[in-house]
C-alpha cells in the first residue's frame, strides 16, 4: 500500500540543497518551494530516507516527513489552502 506524505526541507547550504532537491524530484511532486508530494510504499520511503541521509548536515538541515494517510484515501483528499486553491499535481508521460 502507498503512503501519501508531504515531504518539507530547509537545507542551510545551496550546494546541500540542490543535492537534495534532485533526490526529491525523483521521489515525488513539488507543491510548493520546498515541499513536495510523495506517494512512497514503505520500502520506497527507505530507500528515500537513505539517499537523504549522507547529503545533510544534520546540525543545521531538516526533512519532514508528514503522513498524511493512504494515497487512494484520505490522503488524497485532506489538503486545503487559503489564498490561491491547491491543485494536485497531474503526472503525464515523460518523454525523452
Amino acid at each position: 500500500m502507498r503512503t501519501r506524505y508531504i515531504v518539507a526541507y530547509d537545507i542551510a547550504d545551496d550546494r546541500r540543497w540542490r543535492a537534495v532537491y534532485k533526490i526529491m524530484r525523483g521521489h515525488g511532486d513539488r507543491v510548493q518551494y520546498s515541499v513536495f508530494r510523495c506517494d512512497l510504499a514503505a520500502t520506497e520511503k527507505a530507500l528515500f530516507m537513505q539517499a537523504l541521509i549522507p547529503l545533510l548536515d544534520h546540525s543545521e538541515d531538516q526533512v519532514l516527513f508528514i503522513d498524511i494517510g493512504p494515497a487512494d484515501g484520505r490522503g488524497a483528499d485532506c489538503i486545503e489552502s487559503i489564498g490561491q486553491p491547491y491543485v494536485a499535481p497531474q503526472r503525464g508521460p515523460i518523454i525523452v
